[in-house]
């Protein structure tokens, strides 16, 4: 990605990350508080001491050769990199600026002699990680954490419940990001993600208490499942391991096909920007999802123009009824294509998402593709009314807030139009439309 002596970047090292919530939390290590003894090497090599936060135990030892690149870590994660590898290249970046040049200690020396006689890798090889022994109990410290964060997040949501909603409402942000924190501390950064958006939840007046009611269901769910794992199916223990933010890979078959992009958006907060790239198979029929990332107000690096189809191969992520897939080789430069994919009623889009839910009880949305629906007015509101049934979906506030709802109802003129979006609790977002005859597709986003 650089060459060896040069700095990367904050994007660039966000851009590595494997999932939202190795992202997540590795912002939050990427500060100079867990660390000791970091440094850097003229030959590539940047290395540290992690605090474990575990009552005691010995710091995580990792190391990162930028040329390769490869990573290594003596933490039970097993995603490449890991939280702790993110945090250190922050650390280190052109942003951070905290690491010095050094001479490497004897653990990490060993470690990058080891990865190099074996040529570059990004496997998660971790200093010791040659003993499978030493792994599996790391890996079991690990579960242990996050169980005992589980155990206290419950314990924490029934005060809440005893005392009242009123009380968080009174206790502000800070009450959500104590408890966030010691999810990190529990080595479970999906955890943390989920406490922090209850601060900054929808909803005004009687309608917020509802909302918060349900995401500490959904919380206090999610951290049952986690305990019960070793009962639930496969697929859907996959699932709660990365919603709870253990790190995997996209270990899927590679699926070759033409990929129409349907949509590309970003969202923000105080951390991340997310992009979120939309993809329809036109061979397979399948719908999948790619994930980038930058340093907050920095836009991510991958980016596909909208419209035309790309000649490519995707990876699934693991996990029971999962979109989200990694971007592998590319054949050929995105061309034009006149395929749309198949469109549904607005009752088939919400029994898809109904469906989903008993795959992954944390979706927030799914992608679907509306038939013949008119966009029309709904009170304060939008919807979508299908054209040949008395049904209708109406629209996220979101959506009604962004300029793409009233491209779209110039593109429909009262008539019908074929609308791609993401279908959720919340209502419908289109993302991309087509006219009821020859033409092309219209982004709304």
């Amino acid at each position: 990605m650089t060459e060896q002596g040069v700095r990367w970047t904050a994007d660039q090292v966000l851009a590595l990350a494997p999932d939202a919530a190795s992202r997540a939390a590795g912002s939050e290590l990427g500060a100079a508080g867990p660390w000791s003894g970091a440094g850097s090497s003229g030959e590539g090599v940047v290395w540290g001491l992690c605090e474990a936060g575990g009552g005691g135990d010995a710091p995580y030892r990792t190391v990162v050769d930028v040329s390769g690149p490869a990573y290594g870590c003596s933490c039970p994660g097993r995603g490449s990199p890991c939280e702790h590898a993110l945090g250190l290249l922050l650390l280190w970046s052109d942003g951070g600026g905290a690491v010095a040049r050094g001479e490497a200690p004897e653990w990490a020396e060993r470690w990058i002699k080891g990865v190099r006689a074996k040529g570059p890798t990004d496997a998660p090889d971790s200093p010791g990680a040659a003993d499978p022994e030493a792994a599996r109990r790391r890996a079991g410290r690990r579960a242990e954490r996050v169980t005992a964060g589980t155990v206290e997040l419950e314990q924490r949501l029934a005060d809440l419940l005893r005392g009242g909603l009123a009380s968080a409402e009174r206790s502000g942000d800070g009450l959500w990001e104590e408890t966030a924190a010691r999810m990190v501390d529990a080595q479970a950064p999906g955890l943390a993600a989920r406490v922090r958006e209850l601060a900054s939840l929808p909803g005004t007046g009687a309608d917020r208490p509802v909302r918060l009611l349900e995401e500490c269901a959904l919380l206090h769910l999610l951290g049952r499942g986690w305990r019960h794992r070793e009962r639930l199916p496969e697929g859907l223990a996959a699932t709660v391991r990365s919603r709870i933010g253990l790190t995997a890979r996209a270990d899927g078959p590679s699926i070759r096909d033409r990929w129409l992009v349907l949509a590309q958006y970003d969202t923000a907060d105080s951390r991340l920007t997310t992009r979120r790239i939309w993809l329809y198979g036109t061979g397979t029929g399948r719908t999948a999802l790619l994930l980038s990332y930058g340093a907050a107000g920095r836009a991510p690096e991958l980016a596909l123009p909208v419209g035309p189809a790309l000649d490519a191969e995707l990876s699934a992520y693991p996990g029971t009824g999962q979109s989200r897939a990694a971007l592998g080789e590319r054949f050929a430069p995105p061309a034009p294509t006149d395929v749309r994919p198949p469109g549904t009623t607005t009752a088939g889009a919400a029994a898809r998402y109904g469906e989903a839910l008993r795959d992954d009880p944390w979706l927030d949305s799914v992608p679907v593709t509306l038939d013949r629906v008119i966009p029309a007015p709904d009170g304060e509101g939008w919807q979508l009314a299908d054209a040949d049934e008395d049904t209708a979906l109406p629209l996220t506030p979101a959506a009604r807030s962004r300029p793409g709802l009233w491209r779209l109802v110039a593109l429909s003129g009262g008539g019908p139009v074929r609308v791609f979006g993401e279908c959720g609790h919340q209502g419908f977002t289109p993302l991309a439309a087509w006219p009821e005859g020859a033409g092309e597709m219209v982004p709304l986003c």
